[in-house]
Formats: C-alpha cells, sequence, structure tokens
C-alpha cells in the first residue's frame, strides 16, 4: 500500500510539471507524451470521447477509469499498470524512480451514456472538421487562401450540408468549378461528414493504430479536450 501511495504521489508531480510547472533538481523527466491523445470508452466500451494522457492518468489514478490495452483488451487499474515495463520502442513518462508506459485507450468505470453533442454547421465548423486542409489536393495554405466548396455545385441542385461542403484551396476551388468531383477528376481526400463530437477542441488531429479496434472509420473527425 506504501509504494502504491508514493507511485501516486510521483505520478502527480509528474503531471503538475507537465502543466506548466518546474521544479529543479527532482531528477524528474516529462515530455509532452503526456499531450499525447488517449480515446475514452463508456463502461459499455462505446467511444465517448479523446482526453489528454494526462487527463486520462489522473481518471485512472481517481479510480474512476481503467487502463485497456488495445493489445489483448485487458483491463488495468494503476497499480497493475504501474508494474508494467515500457518496451524499447514506446513512448513512456520517466521518472527518477519509474517508466510508465503511455496508455492510448482507457474505460470510464461508471459511465455508460453516449454524448449528446449535435454540431451545428457553421463555417468555422467546417474548418476544424477538415483540419484547415484542402479536400482535394491535400495542403494547407491558411484559412485566407481556403474556401468552402460544394461537393455537388448548388448549380446542380447541391445543399450546403456537412455532407456536401468541403474546404478547398482557392486553386483546386477555381479548377473544380460548377463541377462534381469525378467529372473535374478531383477525387476528395475523404467522404465529409458530420463531425460525431463538438469540434470546439480541436488540436492535434491525431490518431491511433489502436483506436480501429473500437471505433469505426467515421469516428475519425475527433477532437481533443484540453
Amino acid at each position: 500500500m506504501f509504494e502504491q501511495t508514493f507511485s501516486k504521489i510521483q505520478l502527480l508531480t509528474a503531471l503538475i510539471l507537465a502543466n506548466g510547472f518546474k521544479r529543479e533538481g527532482t531528477g524528474l523527466v516529462v515530455t509532452s507524451v503526456l499531450q499525447r491523445p488517449t480515446l475514452v470508452l463508456n463502461r459499455n466500451w462505446q467511444a465517448v470521447g479523446v482526453a489528454t494522457v494526462s487527463r486520462s492518468l489522473v481518471k485512472v489514478w481517481s479510480e474512476s477509469a481503467r487502463i485497456v490495452d488495445p493489445s489483448d483488451f485487458q483491463q488495468y487499474d494503476w497499480e497493475d499498470w504501474s508494474q508494467l515495463t515500457p518496451s524499447a520502442d514506446e513512448p513512456c513518462i520517466q521518472t527518477q524512480w519509474m517508466k510508465l508506459r503511455v496508455p492510448e485507450v482507457i474505460a470510464l468505470t461508471k459511465y455508460d451514456r453516449m454524448p449528446a453533442n449535435v454540431v451545428a454547421f457553421s463555417r468555422r465548423n467546417v474548418f476544424k472538421r477538415d483540419q484547415f486542409m484542402c479536400q482535394y489536393c491535400g495542403c494547407r495554405p491558411g484559412s485566407e487562401e481556403l474556401t468552402i466548396d460544394h461537393v455537388l455545385p448548388r448549380a446542380q441542385g447541391g445543399t450546403s450540408t456537412w455532407s456536401n461542403c468541403v474546404l478547398a484551396c482557392v486553386e483546386c476551388n477555381h479548377r473544380k468549378a460548377n463541377r462534381t468531383p469525378e467529372r473535374a477528376g478531383m477525387p476528395l481526400k475523404r467522404k465529409p461528414v458530420r463531425p460525431l463530437w463538438n469540434p470546439s477542441y480541436a488540436r492535434f488531429g491525431v490518431r491511433l493504430e489502436s483506436w480501429s479496434k473500437f471505433v469505426s472509420d467515421a469516428y475519425w473527425n475527433i477532437d481533443l479536450e484540453e
């Protein structure tokens, strides 16, 4: 019990330092690994959000979540997870006293609902969903050089909806003109869909391969909570 409590204190110190505080002479090494994304599942193992590693470990520490190993779906509490040894090629949190594996998936122990967020269709949210990237050529020229393109042109009956609007750079928008992507020979990078989660927390635009075992490809328009 003493060792478990001591390990938790070490982790708390690491999380405090990772959130902007620095203490000299501790021998503690904390990197941006604490800001990596972690998939959050509800009690029924349905994806309900994404949190940083830092926040996910706090949930595990407080026993409101367990870490899920995507390789075998085994669940771990804090004590069990802290006993695992990271492999040489995987990211880890390293302190003077221990090395801790970085979780990629956690499951909440009590929450069993699904988020009821409905994302409003707006220019700002389209930019966030498409990560400020032209959906035709993949460039990121900056917001001033991006516009919202109707996949099926309005002249042909296209509507302003999540499934028919994408970001396009000025050059691609002019090249496509009033044609469909098929007629213009300009395939989309991905099919436009309504984001499943509120994109107001978008920062990383990162997805981990291990998440594919828990969510479908339709989930990749996702965002991270602070």
